[in-house]
């Protein structure tokens, strides 16, 4: 026999690992095929260790009982949803990788209402006849907005790349180099326009842009005069840009359709809690902007959707267009949707209901005691961390307002004796896993995002995870 026949020989065979504990346990959750998929794999993965040095014939790692577990241990992810809830400890209000804006709990209700059982999702009960989706929302859009005309889809990409293709294929559309924008998962608006057939005329420079640029610009093939909000970053410095109401009396001498796409578009002011002035959607729209679309995750504080509001003329061609089917919202977001948008027709109760707004008006103070609270209770625990309460800021993430920091606290945690990115990894092992921000080789737990609900599990699994607890 050779000497790798010998070391194999140490391997034990598929049917004996499926008959430990770890496996047979897995039997009324998953089916045999599985178990045993993941118990060849296990083996054959130690097979290429034994072969190439890495696990002696001896090791532990080889007995039946270890293969098993690190085979039940490959069966996990089947067991446990990969998408589930965390505890936003980062800071970042709307944290794009977290999921962005938290919903409000009537936008819930109406999910799990819609989700149960049937809905008019495409029925309109005065006819007894097919109705349209987006109208749940169009009546509720137009008042908020003083448009005309509103379409929703499934996210602002798509409104975007929607409004573009339907009104302005086989034309130009002119806009600023300085708001060719990419965002998120490579989305780039020269991308989209030549995806959506329009022709791009790129004017001005990457900082500075002036109203003659697009005058000199127009020619018999431009139909759109594109406005876009760089709502992930900032150019600071020598810079120019020219706003959407310099662009209208330009877009209407033309006989061409000025569209602006607000990204995070916002339904009220948010000055009060101390962010930045930004032209509401309905300041856009009064203004004369023939077409604007925004996001309904960001700043708007509900679901994930593209909302497109303007003329009626205009808004009627997007419909049409066949692409309007294929980026259609769906009816748990429509749900959510309608509700939050209901929220904004009694302004004076957005505090108390929408949980982003609640975010923006807390007070540094407020965040400081709570901070505070949470470094004595796990003080009292003699854990083998170094508990710091320090100023932090708060971001407001998702692509908006991308240089405004929020005053605000937080609690540093330096760990003795292991990385701050080993701890880090096994907070996100937890359910609901906590998510914090690794800074300076500590982990900064920002409470601002974090719900009062949330507040005691959070400090239960900080213990756990620092104490080596999964």
């Amino acid at each position: 026999m050779s000497g790798q026949q010998e070391l194999l020989r140490s391997l034990p065979a598929v049917d004996r690992v499926l008959r430990e504990e770890p496996l047979q346990r897995l039997l009324t959750q998953l089916p045999q095929d599985v178990l045993s998929s993941a118990a060849q794999q296990t083996i054959a993965k130690f097979r290429g260790k034994l072969l190439d040095g890495t696990v002696s014939k001896d090791s532990e790692q080889l007995k039946t009982r270890q293969i098993a577990t690190a085979a039940a241990k490959l069966c996990q992810p089947l067991l446990q949803p990969s998408l589930r809830k965390v505890i936003n400890a980062t800071g970042t209000l709307l944290h794009t990788n977290l999921g962005r804006a938290p919903l409000a709990p009537e936008a819930l209700q109406t999910i799990a209402s819609v989700a149960e059982g049937y809905s008019t999702l495409e029925f309109d009960l005065d006819t007894g006849q097919r109705g349209k989706r987006h109208s749940h929302v169009e009546r509720l859009l137009t008042q908020l907005t003083g448009a005309e005309a509103a379409l929703v889809v499934n996210n602002n990409a798509g409104a975007v790349l929607l409004a573009l293709t339907a009104l302005g294929k086989g034309f130009e559309a002119i806009v600023s180099r300085g708001e060719l924008v990419e965002i998120g998962g490579a989305f780039r608006i020269p991308e989209v326009m030549e995806a959506g057939g329009v022709l791009l005329r790129e004017v001005g420079s990457s900082n500075r842009t002036h109203l003659r640029d697009y005058q000199q610009a127009i020619n018999e093939q431009t139909k759109i005069l594109l406005k876009v909000h760089t709502s992930n970053y900032r150019i600071v410095g020598f810079t120019s840009d020219v706003a959407a109401t310099e662009l209208l009396p330009l877009a209407k001498e033309n006989g061409l359709i000025l569209m602006e796409d607000l990204g995070s578009g916002m339904l009220c002011d948010l000055t009060p809690f101390g962010l930045p002035y930004e032209p509401t959607v309905a300041e856009t729209v009064k203004a004369g902007v023939d077409v604007v679309t925004f996001s309904g995750d960001k700043l708007l504080g509900g679901p994930q959707a593209g909302l497109i509001v303007g003329g009626a003329e205009f808004v009627k061609k997007i419909a049409r267009h066949p692409l309007a089917r294929a980026l259609r919202i769906d009816k748990l977001t429509l749900a959510a949707l309608e509700s939050t948008l209901r929220l904004y027709l009694q302004p004076d109760q957005l505090l108390q209901k929408l949980p982003i707004m609640r975010m923006f008006a807390i007070e540094p103070e407020a965040q400081k005691q709570r901070c505070q609270q949470l470094l004595e209770r796990l003080a009292a625990e003699n854990l083998p961390v170094e508990l710091t309460l320090v100023k932090d800021f708060a971001r407001v993430g998702g692509g908006s307002m991308p240089l405004v920091e929020l005053p605000d606290w937080a609690l540093q945690i330096r760990p003795s004796g292991e990385s701050v990115d080993r701890l880090a990894r096994r907070l996100r092992s937890f359910f609901p896993a906590v998510i914090p921000r690794v800074q300076n080789d500590c982990l900064m737990i920002n409470l601002r995002a974090v719900t009062e609900d949330e507040e005691g599990l959070l400090g239960q699994i900080l213990m756990a995870g620092i104490r080596g607890e999964v």
